[in-house]
């Protein structure tokens, strides 16, 4: 139609609701910003800036899947181009790290942890291939990290008590390492060798019978230390603190730190993908979502838009997981994460 603006490219090419996307068009005419719209799905959209080359927008709540994006000025109706929207899983919910797939089945395990002391009736939750929600445990106070060990078998830790239990094929919880701190993060090596994150700046190493030493020392956090172990068997943690120009940071095999990545806000959780690529859920010069960071560390983008992101998780199939503070979330990225097993 003529007059009406093209769209030349909507980044990132995901979002959720809340989210923030830009609008890279031509030929838009701002010329009375009152009969400006942006709509995606079947939704208007909130815009945050406008201009005839480049449009902010807020994701609305909208049907998941790939959406149209169109903009639209004194009547005229741009082609449209595609954004990705998240599926909302569940809500209600109060995850503080990553969620976790089950290996076997595909389940999604997730929190919802309360604040300290607070005592809730069900606080780990089961997702089923189908999207069924289902109560699993309320014998956790205050999880925080879920992972899978290389044999399959379910860890969850407790900043409350600085336990890190098992969960048995009865949903029963068995407390499996004790003495951890804070303990927040879990991650297992390629040897099967668990590791804690302790807020308070300490990486534990457990042994298959519980038995806890401290690994090495890192800055502390004001909320949680995220890990997750990359290609090289290096150990990357984040761990917001107060600042807003936080670092991922890399730990060798021999316990050296140093800095993998600095310039993120509030980095909470981590996962590698199948290239080396790390993702992070952070803000990156002011763009709140997921962020992903090539295996040298050089370059890094916002992939997934959305606010108040603390974790995701990849599946088998390639699904991408992603937790806010009160919700989780699917998005079908075909990007598979690393695996700990054949």
């Amino acid at each position: 139609m003529a007059g009406a603006a093209k769209i030349l490219k909507i980044d990132p090419a995901y979002g959720i609701a809340g989210g923030e996307i830009v609008i890279d068009c031509a030929g838009f005419d701002t010329s009375d910003p009152s009969r400006c719209e942006v709509t995606i799905g079947d939704s208007p959209a909130q815009i945050v800036a406008l201009g005839a080359r480049r449009v902010l927008a807020i994701v609305p709540e909208t049907k998941g899947g790939k959406v149209e994006v169109r903009l639209s000025s004194n009547g005229n109706l741009s082609e449209p181009g595609y954004l990705t929207v998240a599926k909302k899983l569940a809500g209600d919910l109060h995850p503080v790290a990553n969620p976790a797939f089950d290996p076997d089945d595909g389940a999604l395990f997730v929190t919802r942890s309360g604040s300290r002391g607070e005592e809730l009736p069900v606080t780990l939750f089961r997702i089923d291939i189908s999207g069924d929600v289902s109560e699993y445990s309320g014998d956790i106070s205050n999880p925080t990290g879920i992972a899978f060990s290389p044999d399959g078998q379910m860890f969850v830790s407790s900043r409350l008590e600085g336990i890190v239990y098992r969960m048995t094929p009865f949903k029963e919880a068995i407390a499996f390492a004790r003495n951890l701190g804070v303990a927040t993060g879990i991650a297992f090596d390629r040897e099967g060798l668990m590791h804690v994150g302790d807020r308070t700046g300490t990486i534990f190493k457990v042994n298959g019978i519980g038995e806890e030493r401290a690994w090495t020392l890192i800055e502390p956090s004001v909320s949680a230390f995220h890990l997750a172990f990359g290609p090289d068997d290096s150990l990357y943690v984040a761990g917001p603190t107060v600042t807003s120009f936080d670092s991922i940071w890399r730990i060798n095999p021999d316990g050296d730190v140093d800095m993998f990545f600095k310039g993120l806000g509030r980095p909470q959780g981590l996962a590698f993908d199948r290239e080396g690529n790390l993702y992070v859920a952070a803000a990156l010069r002011g763009r709140r979502g997921i962020i992903r960071i090539s295996p040298d560390g050089g370059e890094a983008n916002v992939v997934v838009a959305g606010v108040n992101l603390v974790g995701l998780a990849f599946s088998a199939s390639g699904e991408m997981a992603v937790v806010s503070i009160d919700s989780v979330y699917s998005l079908p990225t075909q990007i598979k994460g690393t695996l700990l097993r054949a």
